[in-house]
Order: structure tokens, then sequence, then C-alpha cells
């Protein structure tokens, strides 16, 4: 299970950049304070209601990143930190089922592009499932993918609103001083960001 946390948050590669851009205080601090093994409300919200998501798997050299969508309610929160969504008709090519098939890790994004800064990641160990109970809760399913969940939010400042046709005001650009995002303000975070953080000692939005 993904609540036993079977494996450190961070790798040695992770580690040695936060280590070469004096990141290491800031990302301890974002896994302790934004890392879970359950759903906050506002993840089940987002979760419940989206209509689409992106899910990346891999095996070996074969590295795969796809779509998945459907009605709002297509993904369903079925218990503690566990997820799952229905395998519907496609193209034959098997690319997500066929990694997961042999490498159950597996990367989720939920996000929202409509300016309000919403999104979620999940790294997972999903398994597919084909039994007539699991089936008969997801309409059109070919098979369910269950995803046993380690959830976690970061910065979303890069996020465009897509529905308002606006850019993100964080992105940089030549000639222009980004604003400082709020969460470089938090009590856990505004005393230990890097020495060479642009935003280090200005006021946050």
């Amino acid at each position: 299970m993904m609540q036993s946390e079977p494996r450190p948050f961070y790798h040695e590669g992770m580690r040695s950049l936060q280590d070469r851009f004096d990141g290491r205080r800031v990302a301890d601090g974002l896994a302790a304070h934004r890392r879970r093994y359950d759903f906050w409300p506002e993840d089940r919200v987002m979760i419940e209601q989206t209509p689409f998501f992106f899910i990346a798997t891999s095996f070996g050299e074969y590295v795969d990143c796809s779509m998945r969508s459907g009605v709002p309610g297509f993904v369903r929160i079925t218990g503690p930190g566990v997820i799952e969504f229905p395998e519907y008709d496609g193209n034959s090519m098997y690319r997500t089922l066929g990694n997961i098939g042999r490498n159950p890790s597996v990367g989720l994004l939920f996000v929202k592009f409509d300016g309000k800064s919403v999104r979620i990641r999940i790294n997972g160990r999903a398994s597919i499932l084909d039994d007539a109970e699991t089936l008969a809760r997801h309409h059109a399913a070919k098979v369910v993918v269950r995803v046993e969940c380690e959830l976690f939010s970061n910065c979303p400042r890069a996020v465009h609103d897509l529905a308002g046709d606006k850019l993100s005001v964080y992105v940089p650009k030549p000639g222009y001083e980004t604003p400082a995002p709020e969460w470089k303000s938090r009590d856990y975070i505004k005393d230990i960001l890097p020495e060479n953080d642009p935003h280090k000692g200005r006021s946050q939005d």
C-alpha cells in the first residue's frame, strides 16, 4: 500500500539538484506539509468533478504520457487514498495498460486551466481489475484501473487560464518582473528560501 510509505519522496538525483541550487530546505518543507496519503476535501471535489486527467506510465525504455477523459464522475474515490477509473474502447495499442501490467508505478496530474490555479499531482501504484463487481461500477469499462495514491500539491503558478485566454502572470518573459507566488510567504517556507531565490525578501502576492 502507498500508505506504508515504501520509498523516500526524493531520490539521490533529486537531492543532488536540491543541494546544487540550495533547495533542500524548501523541498523538505513542501514534502512535510503537502504530501499525503488520503484526500483533502478540495482533492475530492477536483477529482470527482474532473472531465480529464493526464497519466504517465513506463516500462524499461518504454515511456508514455496520455490523457483520460470522461463525464465528471468517471474517476471515483473508492477508499482512503484510492481511486478508480474506467478504460474505455480505444485504439487497441494498450500503451498505458501495457506499461501498468509490467510496472505499476504511475504519475497522474489533475489540473484546471481556468485561472484558479488548482492542480493535484499523484504518484501511485496501479492495478488492472476486470471482475464483474468492479466493472459494474463503471459504465462502458473494458477494464478498471485502481490507483493507490501518494498525493502532493505544489505551486500551480505556471498554469495558464485557457478558459479566459490568458497566460499566467508568473511566466518569465524579457523586461518583466514576475510576482512572487503566495506559497513563498507561508510560515514554513518564507525563512528557508534558497539564497538566490528571486523573491527572497520580497512581499508575496
